[in-house]
């Protein structure tokens, strides 16, 4: 698992993502990655990849990628998402995630991302009619 969160702030960050999604068509994953060590943002495209995050009906899916070990977060909106929130959101989420993580605040910087995140995904992909999870809500490991 991780060492920097507990199997219930996991399992809670997983609600959060669920919570996250309910009113939106848009999709959140978070990916804890302990192997790479160099071009994290490469691997974070290719996890985004691996894990069908361009699928989404909306291009509208958000892929948190974080490897505690290297201090290193990357945040990939799709392009549906990120055509509406520009650059600065993503640089505002990505800046606040850090500092708090530099504080020790992995969990509760992660599940504000998250609801952050979401929130955007609701002002842009609102649900019209039925809302199908189009990607798992769990916490990937690498």
């Amino acid at each position: 698992m991780s060492n920097f969160l507990t199997n219930q702030q996991i399992n809670s960050l997983v609600e959060a993502i669920q919570s996250a999604e309910d009113h939106s068509t848009g999709e959140i994953r978070v990916h804890i990655d302990s192997n790479t060590e160099n071009d994290n943002a490469k691997t974070a495209f290719e996890v985004f990849k691996k894990l069908c995050m361009d699928k989404t009906a909306d291009r509208n899916a958000v892929l948190f990628h974080i490897n505690f070990e290297q201090k290193y977060l990357t945040i990939i909106g799709d392009v549906g998402i990120h055509e509406k929130v520009h650059q600065s959101f993503w640089d505002h989420l990505h800046d606040y995630v850090t500092s708090e993580f530099a504080k020790g605040n992995y969990y509760q910087a992660l599940k504000s991302a998250i609801l952050e995140t979401g929130l955007e995904l609701k002002k842009y992909f609102p649900v019209k009619g039925e809302n199908p999870n189009q990607l798992p809500n769990e916490i990937t490991f690498s």
